[in-house]
């Protein structure tokens, strides 16, 4: 009863008229995001951030929510209409989706895709409505050893976040950390790590970093690199998919949605790797699997369920643990703190407005992107065709303007461009800009936490391990870093055999 109460709250949250408008905003702009390649959701979040501070903190949340699993929609239509996936979770959908479109079926393709996309995005709001208070009330128990113990797993959680080797992304988050603690410390009220730089006195600014590590270095990067679009000219008919490819779907939309929603609380790309692995299992239990990458419906309907249902999974940690499990999740953490909100246990008693408002919107987007989607592929189709050399000085306006207008201040603007021109090296050195984001995050609240502990054992380092949450926790985080190193010296050993 409780859980049906509270939903019915959220909806007289998300249905007040600001709300629906900036939800209606946040898919939107999520699917144009998904459409136009080379520029993802976590960019897209980073440059808007700014744009919501000046609004409640539940509209904010509820947009930028909205843009990112909105782009997971969107990212489905230039798979198959262009073969260049417009996120990186729709990589998968190209291998079937375009060759669908090239056959001329685009419109059942399409179709499919979006229909995928709002049942398993439903059904893992649903998840999400249930386990979140479920979630928060056990980690109500928590206490500073345990918040302590808990960010130790979300710091390790970084070694997932990066594609490349495990001592880049660990070492991107001891620069992380070390940014983290520039500034005002809270408790002797001393200045560290400033160097007389007033633009340093309230610390390295969340918003001006991200926007420089993902927006300015999504543009030098994209500048180099021609992207070759040719676009499939077809009328769009038949949009609605025909009984037997209903047929041919239902199972993969069913296994994609479970598998997603799962893989969605995994630290890491979750979406990723939810698509990739849907499309593996559908084509390990397909009849004709030869199909597949020739215009099977099911490599198509699958990963679309599976990335979609992941984007609502994303959101469990986040919102019950304060935990992020990706770049986007990590930025939208950074977002809630701005705004004055501490995620984890204690949001759905201190901010049940935020909390339950967010879920039910993302009910309502679901539906908008549904409404959104299948009317609108000619429109998308067109904004493909804008030249990229348009394009991206009005992203680099946007950044400028967006640092600048945090505290009227150039200082933001000049770290901005710093990060700007560092991602950009770190790309192309292959250092991932997320483990360093989540770990300017979680850094401060990893040293209040652990500083509170200390006072609470008056200086005993055993409070960490004598309290049965915390001890489990540091032996989780203790095995997320040992795996990896087990897994690769295996593989060596296997080689060198």
């Amino acid at each position: 009863m409780d859980v049906i109460h509270n939903v019915l709250f959220g909806f007289q949250v998300a249905l007040q008229p600001i709300n629906l408008m900036y939800c209606f905003m946040g898919t939107l702009i999520g699917t144009l995001v998904g459409v136009l390649p080379g520029l993802g959701p976590a960019a897209a979040i980073a440059l808007l951030l700014p744009s919501t501070f000046h609004t409640t903190p539940v509209s904010a949340t509820i947009m930028l929510a909205g843009i990112y699993y909105g782009a997971m929609y969107g990212g489905s239509t230039t798979s198959i209409l262009v073969n260049i996936p417009g996120e990186a979770a729709s990589v998968v959908t190209c291998l079937d989706g375009h060759k669908m479109a090239l056959k001329g079926r685009a419109g059942p393709a399409l179709g499919i895709a979006a229909f995928g996309s709002f049942i398993a995005g439903t059904f893992g709001v649903i998840a999400l409505t249930i386990t979140g208070p479920l979630l928060s009330g056990v980690a109500l128990r928590f206490g500073p050893p345990e918040y302590f113990a808990m960010m130790i797993v979300g710091i390790t959680v970084l070694t997932y976040l990066s594609s490349g080797s495990m001592l880049k992304s660990l070492l991107m988050a001891a620069v992380g950390l070390i940014l983290g603690g520039i500034g005002m410390d809270a408790i002797s009220g001393k200045y560290r790590f400033t160097y007389g730089l007033q633009v340093l006195a309230d610390g390295v600014g969340l918003v001006p970093v991200v926007m420089g590590l993902f927006g300015i270095t999504e543009v030098l990067e994209n500048l180099e690199t021609e992207i070759k679009r040719d676009i499939v000219s077809t009328k769009f008919k038949n949009l609605f998919p025909t009984l037997q490819d209903w047929k041919d779907s239902a199972g993969p939309i069913g296994r994609g949605t479970i598998l997603g929603f799962f893989l969605g609380l995994v630290p890491g790309g979750g979406a990723i790797i939810a698509s990739f692995a849907s499309y593996a299992i559908e084509k390990k239990v397909a009849k004709n699997p030869e199909e597949f990458g020739h215009g099977a419906i099911q490599g198509v309907a699958g990963p679309e369920s599976a990335n979609n249902s992941a984007a609502s999974g994303n959101f469990i940690p986040l919102l019950t643990l304060g935990i992020p499990c990706n770049a986007v999740m990590a930025i939208l953490l950074g977002a809630l703190m701005i705004h004055g909100l501490q995620p984890g246990p204690l949001l759905m008693t201190k901010a049940p407005d935020l909390f339950w408002g967010t879920i039910v919107s993302m009910y309502i987007g679901n539906v908008m992107l549904l409404v959104l989607n299948l009317p609108l592929i000619g429109l998308w189709v067109k904004v493909l065709k804008v030249p990229y050399y348009l394009l991206y000085p009005l992203i680099l306006l946007f950044c400028l303007i967006g640092a600048y207008s945090l505290n009227n201040s150039a200082g933001d603007v000049l770290v901005m461009l710093i990060f700007g021109i560092v991602g950009y090296l770190m790309r192309k050195f292959r250092y991932d800009g997320a483990p360093l984001v989540l770990a300017l995050v979680l850094g401060p609240m990893l040293e209040e936490a652990f500083r509170q502990s200390l006072m609470l054992s008056k200086g005993d380092f055993s409070i960490f391990i004598s309290r049965p949450l915390s001890l489990a926790f540091l032996i989780i985080a203790a095995l997320l870093i040992i795996l990896p190193i087990i897994t690769q010296r295996k593989k060596l050993a296997t080689l060198e055999e």
